[in-house]
């Protein structure tokens, strides 16, 4: 078994604790979070700083759950230390810093992994099963909520700055990663994306190669489905959603399919490869376009294409 070290007991971590309990291949070693009564009722180590975390020793492999803002910190931190990483997405807020990341990585010789947790879902991969060897003629993923009934005690959400951005930071490299499960890669587009008074994305649409991710976090409610339409012109459905009636239950299994591959990818090293970067990089390509296209509009400037669709010169 090996030996795992948590950093970041918000929102998301209780999903990680919750798979660790029938793991076969890791056993959780140690807990990190600046928040004292966080690390309350954990039976082993605790930590306030991840770098008494990683100084103590005695780990083979770390999750980081912390806010967006530091995950490109602490992952610097756990690889330099020649540790494995799974980081929930995204890998980091700036393109620079994940492939940052990428690189250091690559020097340790260790795994650099994001989890992309709604690959693993249940729903998802039957549809996947479905298809076969069908021809994919377009591909729609729709991730719809209301952000404050998710994020809990975890405001920093709704804090452009920690988060990154918003929806297009924080909700679509998961709803972009599903496109590339059932297309590879793929190119952006054209993109279009609302924000609130404090400058958080709430709604967004990325445009891509045969494919639409919808993303909005103030919809009255929660969808999260793939739509898949095939040349012969069948539609296929999966709602991510289906069969699990408690909030955030998907998400139990979800996490198990996580640690399962967090462990294959520790076990090929520098070999493991994820679109991680990939994905960070059209989000980072979203982020240009929008800024390119608000600009033209504030300057009157609106020669050649449609909102959102210009390219940075």
């Amino acid at each position: 078994m090996m030996r795992l070290g948590i950093v970041g007991l918000g929102v998301i971590s209780r999903f990680y604790l919750s798979a660790l309990e029938s793991s076969p291949d890791f056993t959780l070693a140690a807990v990190c979070d600046r928040d004292p009564a966080a690390l309350a009722g954990h039976r082993m180590p605790g930590y306030r700083d991840h770098r008494e975390l990683l100084a103590a020793g005695g780990l083979d492999a770390v999750v980081v759950t912390a806010p967006n803002d530091v995950h490109a910190i602490v992952c610097r931190d756990v690889l330099d230390a020649g540790l494995p990483v799974c980081v929930e997405k995204p890998l980091a807020t700036t393109l620079a810093d994940g492939r940052d990341l990428a690189d250091r990585a690559a020097r340790r010789q260790v795994a650099l992994f994001t989890a992309f947790h709604r690959r693993y879902n249940s729903n998802v991969l039957a549809l996947r099963d479905e298809i076969g060897g069908a021809t994919i003629e377009s591909v729609t993923v729709r991730y719809l909520e209301q952000i404050e009934e998710h994020v809990g005690h975890d405001r920093w959400y709704l804090d452009a700055a920690r988060c990154g951005g918003g929806c297009v930071a924080d909700n679509g490299p998961n709803a972009l990663d599903l496109v590339r499960l059932f297309l590879g890669q793929v190119a952006l587009r054209g993109v279009r994306i609302s924000r609130d008074d404090a400058g958080v994305d709430r709604q967004a649409v990325l445009v891509l190669d045969r494919a639409n991710v919808e993303l909005d976090w103030s919809f009255p409610g929660e969808v999260k489905d793939v739509e898949i339409r095939l040349a012969d012109g069948s539609v296929l459905h999966a709602d991510m959603l289906a069969g699990y009636r408690e909030f955030k239950e998907s998400l139990r299994h979800e996490y198990e399919g996580v640690l399962r591959e967090f462990a294959e990818a520790v076990r090929l090293g520098a070999a493991w490869s994820d679109g991680g970067l990939a994905l960070l990089s059209i989000v980072d390509e979203a982020y240009r376009r929008e800024t390119y296209a608000r600009g033209r509009a504030e300057t009157g400037d609106h020669r050649h294409s449609r909102e959102g669709a210009g390219t940075p010169a």
